[in-house]
């Protein structure tokens, strides 16, 4: 089977602890779609509590359990509902892919004083004050929870920086503690040192916060089990810590479990390498710059070259460790990191990503379910966003269990027209895919000798008439103006 994970979530998916039990009632509908992981949204309480998306992290030992920032579960549901939706997936074959958020914490409990320098935003190696007290909300002491699973208490010492001082204007605040100079490393120079994201940065050179972070790791996956983790902002992390609590998960838990990192470097594939190398291949990356090329090819029409659609992509340089993708919940609408693939465009992205045998696909929740919702737009004006379920997408995801296997031949020398053929292997025929952003093509491939006098019909339904395999194994396949076709054998 080959594997395709579904990102169950988008930034504005609806609350009132309704998503973890949707999960479990789609789990039928996500094994006949070939559906093999499930990526959950962070599922510890936040600081917005009931409202938050989850990248803001509170208790990461509250999974819904304690009444802790205004309620006991948290949007997506409460803990025995977790639990039950990873119980209910992981019966039926489904791996449980679980969101790791360790770069920063929000919501502390008390206000504490320490020294600290205000640095440029725009180049955090530039102070721009003298060392000065300040006092913000850096302890964090989880009066809801007490000491269950946990009796430590997070303190100023266990942060870089922070980004709120009392009664101070708002910026970045470099904290003056006794684990470091400074920042942590980053393998990029982006904005001086780009180790500060948000909130209260988490300082990962701190033994006792590295201590606390790996019997964490242990103590959630005895939880629920998870197969897999997200983590989250591995651009503003050191290499040497996910290198290291990557090790100490794998070898607690006695599992080999997948790990797959954001590191958003839209057309940068250098950083992604570099990243990679610097973890040991500990970990697979998202392929951002594979989606920056989806993006512009969306909106450039028939002008944009499909021959260059996997240039400088991780996809092409290092398939093994790429997780593709067409849209997540950072480049959906309204997000700050907008950068949506256009609608026509999506099912040629998707065929891109499901039909050939570099990358592991990840489906993005509206482009399967669909979407609508309402938020600010750049100018602050209130804007409501349709999000349609992607035309052919079922079929693409059945054609991807069914056909997508064997050796592949590319047939990418036109610029307006990409075909690929699947040979299939020893159980499962192939598949030839055509897809065109200009107009109408016919495309001639060959499929193999094993096909001669075969008759191959369009999966996806666009052509009535079929296509029949000739004495040399070759078979000329058809594909609607600005669109996808996928061909395979009768019976």
């Amino acid at each position: 089977m080959n594997p395709t994970m579904i990102q169950f979530f988008h930034w504005y998916s609806k609350g009132n602890s309704t998503l973890y039990d949707q999960i479990k009632k789609s789990v039928s509908y996500l094994k006949e779609l070939g559906i093999s992981a499930v990526w959950f949204p962070p599922a510890y309480k936040s600081a917005g509590g009931g409202y938050s998306v989850g990248y803001d992290p509170y208790d990461l030992f509250d999974l819904g359990e304690f009444d802790q920032k205004g309620t006991i579960p948290t949007k997506y549901g409460s803990k025995e509902q977790y639990l039950d939706s990873c119980k209910t997936l992981q019966k039926n074959g489904i791996a449980v892919i679980t969101d790791i958020v360790l770069n920063h914490k929000a919501g502390g409990d008390e206000l504490e004083r320490f020294h600290a320098v205000k640095v440029n935003p725009e180049n955090r190696q530039e102070n721009i004050s003298e060392p000065i007290e300040i006092e913000s909300y850096t302890q964090f002491t989880f009066p809801g929870r007490g000491e269950k699973y946990s009796d430590f208490k997070w303190n100023f010492q266990c942060f870089t920086g922070v980004d709120y001082a009392e009664g101070q204007e708002n910026g970045i605040y470099q904290i003056i503690n006794d684990h470091g100079d400074g920042w942590e490393e980053m393998i990029d120079d982006e904005k001086g040192n780009y180790d500060y994201l948000m909130y209260n940065d988490i300082d990962q050179r701190n033994p006792f916060v590295r201590e606390e972070l790996n019997h964490w790791g242990k103590w959630y996956h005895d939880q629920i089990h998870f197969d897999g983790v997200r983590l989250d902002a591995v651009k503003h992390q050191s290499p040497e810590f996910y290198k290291e609590w990557l090790y100490h998960l794998r070898a607690n838990t006695g599992k080999n479990i997948f790990a797959v990192g954001e590191y958003w470097a839209p057309g940068e594939l250098p950083l992604l390498e570099k990243y990679i190398e610097a973890t040991e291949g500990s970990m697979s990356l998202f392929d951002s710059s594979l989606h920056h090329n989806f993006h512009k090819a969306s909106l450039a029409g028939a002008a944009y070259d499909l021959r260059k659609i996997f240039d400088e992509t991780l996809t092409q340089a290092n398939p093994l460790l790429s997780v593709t993708l067409v849209d997540n919940h950072d480049t959906q609408p309204l997000q700050e990191l907008e950068a949506p693939v256009e609608k026509w465009f999506k099912p040629l992205a998707y065929a891109l990503i499901l039909l050939r045998k570099e990358g592991y696909p990840c489906l993005f929740y509206p482009d399967l379910f669909g979407a609508n919702y309402t938020d600010k737009d750049k100018e602050g004006n209130d804007q409501e966003i349709f999000l349609d379920k992607v035309e052919k997408i079922e079929e693409l995801l059945k054609a991807r269990q069914l056909f997508a296997y064997g050796p592949q031949r590319d047939y990418f020398e036109d610029a307006n027209c990409l075909g690929w053929i699947r040979e299939g292997d020893e159980e499962h025929s192939g598949c030839a895919v055509v897809l065109s952003n200009k107009e109408a093509y016919q495309k001639p491939m060959e499929m193999g000798e094993k096909y001669i006098g075969k008759t191959f019909y369009d999966y996806l339904g666009w052509f009535e008439e079929k296509v029949i395999i000739d004495e040399k194994g070759w078979g000329n396949f058809p594909v609607p103006a600005g669109n996808v076709s996928v061909w395979v054998m009768e019976n």
